[in-house]
């Protein structure tokens, strides 16, 4: 007896496709059969012959809600990566009070979240010039060894609770994580350049959406990548581009790659479809990013570097803000507005739409792009990202012929805008599956609005039960965990927008709490394969 049949899944045999039946048993995938007659199973879930790629991962997101409960919590955040195809998110550490650069601050980060998590997720460990300064080094190894995947250092500031790291500091860094053989991932924009120019430009008077673009320039993203491969090269770290937005960028990973160093980096969805000109044009602050959006050279020269193999995978950097207080609020400009857009929800059909479906990449490169290379990278694999026997039974269902377009209103995430509003894509996920449960299917029914009004406020507005003891010494330092800018938020005055939000969402499966914490498997390295 199996708990589940997923019949008629057309699954990535290299770049072709077979028709088969995926036998799944305590949540793992046991099987593959071409005759399910006499196959007895507790359920079975008919993919339809559409296209079934192994769980796809989006291995950079900020979900903020530990400090930022405005902006995007973990119910919000996994429910629109559900609707997304997505079924791992890895998570950043630098978006939360405390940001998470302990053992300690990593598991109360886990324990707040997990509650209202609908896929599975594994984190990112962090590492600052703080650490550095004070002597905390030795917490690097001691996330690596609890099952962090990877370390972030900022070279430009993020929050207030993550310092970004001075050139030496960064150095520092890098050799801490090499020790421990985890990749080091870098936020590659030079600071000194940034701040510099941003400033002229403000003193020129420049109000223009393009203006923040033109400012945190290309050359200030080539100078910081070529200083981390200095770096890695220096000290035998393992480093990793995160969110890189230029072709120059891709083409310097593809060198320092020749050369045999351990450098890899991801694009991410915007950085392949979206140029700043139109963009910051039409969208303004709602396409305020950093690094920013680029050309349209530098679209088609990363379409490239994932042909070729120096972008290694997609990931997206969803770290949308409050619209009403943080985007649009009168006051702010195009200076003074916060950097980040939603992505986990359309990296999946963007990158199936533009990539896959006109002829950009492969099969077999849409599956490593999307679930494999990060998998390994980040030594989940082949838990995740692969359709192997033994492998966790998670699985991305996507009818490649269904049109559509992309309408921020309609979606999970929180946010409500987003710089791909009214792209029009051909593929959409139809059915999302982890350990072999479904989570969404693209119904209007789901089980968040059956959620009674105890449960939204036990799930999205208080600390679970017991969290407050067992870290009472974070939260006598940081009272109620809350952020300045939540202080001053548009949520905050009114919940009610929140419960209203998660009830609207469509097609969830699982209660929240169904997503599972996931620690990093092993320690793997992607091969250093270039394409000539």
């Amino acid at each position: 007896m199996y708990d589940l049949i997923l019949k008629n899944a057309r699954i990535p045999q290299g770049d072709n496709t077979a028709l088969t039946n995926i036998l799944v048993k305590d949540e793992k995938i046991v099987g593959f059969t071409d005759c399910i007659e006499g196959v007895e199973a507790k359920d079975t879930i008919d993919a339809g012959g559409h296209l079934t790629l192994p769980g796809c991962i989006d291995s950079h997101t900020h979900f903020m809600y530990q400090g930022f409960p405005h902006r995007e919590n973990f119910l919000t955040g996994t429910a629109a990566a559900a609707a997304g195809g997505v079924t791992t998110i890895i998570d950043m550490p630098c978006c939360s009070v405390p940001s998470a650069r302990s053992v300690d601050e990593l598991k109360l980060k886990i324990d707040v979240c997990q509650p209202q998590a609908v896929v599975d997720f594994a984190m990112w460990g962090g590492v600052t010039g703080e650490d550095v300064r004070e002597g905390w080094l030795h917490n690097v190894q001691e996330q690596a060894d609890y099952g962090v995947v990877a370390f972030k250092v900022y070279m430009t500031p993020s929050v207030p609770t993550y310092p970004r790291v001075t050139d030496p500091e960064m150095y520092e860094a890098f050799r801490a994580v090499a020790k421990t053989g985890l990749p080091i991932g870098i936020h590659a924009e030079n600071f000194a350049m940034c701040d510099y120019y941003v400033k002229e430009f403000q003193k020129e008077g420049r109000m223009d959406g393009p203006a923040w673009a033109e400012a945190r320039m290309e050359l200030a993203e080539k100078v910081a990548i070529e200083l981390g491969i200095s770096f890695a090269e220096a000290s035998g770290a393992r480093l990793h581009i995160v969110h890189m937005s230029t072709g120059i960028g891709a083409k310097l990973v593809g060198e320092a790659k020749k050369k045999g160093l351990n450098v890899t980096s991801e694009s991410c969805p915007h950085y392949l479809t979206l140029n700043y000109q139109e963009s910051m044009t039409i969208h303004g602050a709602n396409a305020k990013i950093a690094p920013p959006l680029r050309t349209k050279r530098d679209n088609e020269e990363q379409w490239e570097g994932i042909r070729n193999g120096s972008i290694d995978f997609i990931a997206t950097d969803h770290a949308p803000y409050e619209l009403e207080s943080e985007k649009i609020k009168e006051g702010l400009n195009i200076w003074t507005a916060f950097p980040g857009i939603p992505g986990v929800e359309t990296m999946v059909p963007v990158i199936v739409s533009e990539g896959y479906n006109k002829g950009r990449i492969t099969l077999s490169k849409l599956v490593d792009i999307l679930s494999t290379n990060a998998a390994k990278h980040y030594g989940l694999y082949p838990k995740k990202g692969a359709l192997h026997i033994g492998s966790d039974a998670d699985f991305t269902i996507i009818d490649l012929d269904k049109r559509w377009v992309i309408d921020p209103k309609k979606q999970a995430s929180m946010c409500g805008y987003t710089p791909l509003e009214g792209m029009e894509l051909k593929g959409r996920v139809v059915k999302t599956i982890v350990r072999g449960h479904l989570v969404y299917k693209d119904v209007d029914e789901s089980v968040l609005t059956l959620l009674t009004d105890e449960e939204l406020q036990r799930i999205v507005h208080e600390y679970p039960e017991g969290v407050r003891e067992r870290y009472a010494e974070i939260f006598e330092k940081f009272p109620n965990l809350y952020s300045a800018e939540y202080e001053r938020s548009y949520r905050k005055e009114h919940p009610e927008v929140i419960d209203k939000h998660v009830r609207d969402i469509r097609g969830i499966q699982v209660k929240p709490g169904f997503g599972r914490f996931v620690k990093r498997q092993s320690i793997q390295v992607l091969p250093k394969t270039i394409t000539y």
